[in-house]
């Protein structure tokens, strides 16, 4: 069951999840540092076309951000960082009950079958 393509697609995306939650942490530590871009985590695209291959494997990327920069030649967007964060973790949670869902779908058919 834990090898099912609905298992390893909510294991990646809660790696891509947990990836883009330090990139954000990493983002708005530097948000005063000179010359520092800010980073995205992107894997939703990948994740989607293994899941449609029936793999669910996905590994998440993170790319420099092309916006605009202010006076300093930072670009962290303090606004756009915290929104970000608040869906990564919403996104987060509702992953970590689909991963507990499956899990007491598992032991509840041991316990049914012994």
């Amino acid at each position: 069951m834990f090898d099912s393509v609905t298992s390893v697609a909510l294991q990646s995306a809660l790696d891509g999840l947990s990836l883009r939650q330090r990139t954000i942490a990493n983002n708005i530590a530097n948000i005063n540092t000179p010359n520092y871009r800010a980073e995205k985590v992107r894997f939703e695209d990948a994740l989607a076309d293994s899941i449609v291959h029936g793999d669910g494997h996905a590994t998440a990327t993170t790319a420099r951000s092309l916006e605009p920069t202010n006076t300093n030649g930072n670009n962290v967007n303090l606004d756009q960082e915290t929104l970000s964060n608040i869906d990564t973790v919403l996104r987060y949670q509702f992953a970590t009950q689909a991963v507990g869902g499956e899990a007491t779908s598992l032991r509840t058919a041991m316990r049914t079958n012994s």
